[in-house]
């Protein structure tokens, strides 16, 4: 595999590789193609299957992209995804969101932990002999730590998945882990922290505050439904998450799982008043029961100490950033 040196935290210079993205169409896959391509990489885009254009996919990146249609619960579509001769693989495929796995918890097992394993040994399975095996980044979530004391995660506390969608996540990790084990492809597994930034969804907390404040602006009523905003996160921006998985292809350890995460805590109902500042409108949260959760973690913060010493990684883009380039974006 190219070998990539990290000179400080952000500072990258590494060799050309072929890179395999699954769920490259998505809120992070997309941003993560868009760095790949701009730092001269090749790309895999594995989305899934649509006769629509790929509207997301940036004109001038053609030549440097091959899209591939994909889907977790088909051996043959993960299999002609990695055709190609590639040097690492980014799993981003997954049921994403715990809405959405709620409504269909073994969709959510079949796809995020059953599609992993899948995707995996089909990994070990087309290895040639000839070239290294290809480093591959499992992306789970910091869902999977559950309920826990007001103070940062690190690694080694226990899983305690109180979400169909975070129990499907640890399926997921245990299911490359014991590839990594018994077949020792260098597998690494990212537990990212709570991460927004232009491009998201609007069925996602911060966007959804950002279009709803920007009702309220617009002269809609001033009283703003929303879910529990008691919560306290951790809060990244998607720009600095995707340079710590790219940091990770590189500097972390196979076999090993990594925090990414700010280490500082905000509450919802902090973030929903400095959206509303930036937009300049004074309005009024309310409880609205169908977007409560049932089981919200009330303080889910993280320790990123692991991942700083094995890479330099460190967040570079502020709170304030992040939220004040949300709002320009859903604006225009």
């Amino acid at each position: 595999m190219p070998i990539w040196c990290v000179c400080a935290a952000g500072d990258e210079g590494w060799a050309q590789m072929n890179v395999v993205v699954t769920g490259a169409d998505g809120f992070v896959g997309r941003h993560l193609v868009a760095r790949l391509v701009e730092q001269g990489h090749e790309v895999t885009a594995a989305c899934r299957p649509t006769t629509d254009p790929p509207t997301w996919l940036d004109a001038g990146w053609r030549d440097a992209v091959q899209l591939v249609p994909f889907e977790l619960t088909d051996l043959a579509s993960i299999r002609a995804a990695l055709s190609r001769r590639h040097d690492a693989v980014v799993h981003l495929a997954a049921v994403a969101s715990v809405r959405e796995a709620r409504e269909d918890p073994g969709r959510a097992w079949v796809v995020n932990a059953a599609g992993t394993a899948r995707l995996l040994d089909s990994v070990v399975g087309m290895r040639d002999g000839k070239h290294p095996a290809p480093r591959v980044l499992v992306v789970s979530s910091a869902e999977v730590y559950g309920s826990g004391p007001p103070s940062p995660r690190v690694e080694s506390d226990p899983p305690c998945p109180q979400s169909s969608y975070a129990a499907s996540k640890v399926g997921a990790e245990v299911a490359a882990l014991e590839v990594w084990r018994r077949e020792r492809l260098p597998v690494i597994v990212a537990r990212p922290f709570t991460h927004t930034g232009p491009g998201q969804a609007p069925g996602y907390v911060v966007p959804s505050f950002v279009e709803r404040l920007l009702a309220v602006r617009a002269g809609g009523n001033r009283k703003v439904p929303t879910g529990n905003l008691d919560p306290v996160r951790d809060l990244l921006d998607v720009r600095d998450v995707v340079t710590a998985y790219l940091a990770l292809l590189s500097g972390g350890a196979p076999g090993e799982t990594y925090n990414i995460a700010r280490g500082e805590g905000i509450s919802l109902r902090d973030v929903f008043q400095r959206v509303a500042a930036l937009l300049g409108v004074s309005a009024e949260p309310y409880s609205d029961a169908a977007l409560v959760r049932a089981t919200d973690i009330p303080h889910l913060v993280g320790d990123a100490s692991k991942l700083r010493r094995a890479t330099g990684w460190a967040p570079t883009l502020t709170l304030e950033q992040t939220l004040r380039d949300m709002v320009n974006a859903q604006a225009h």
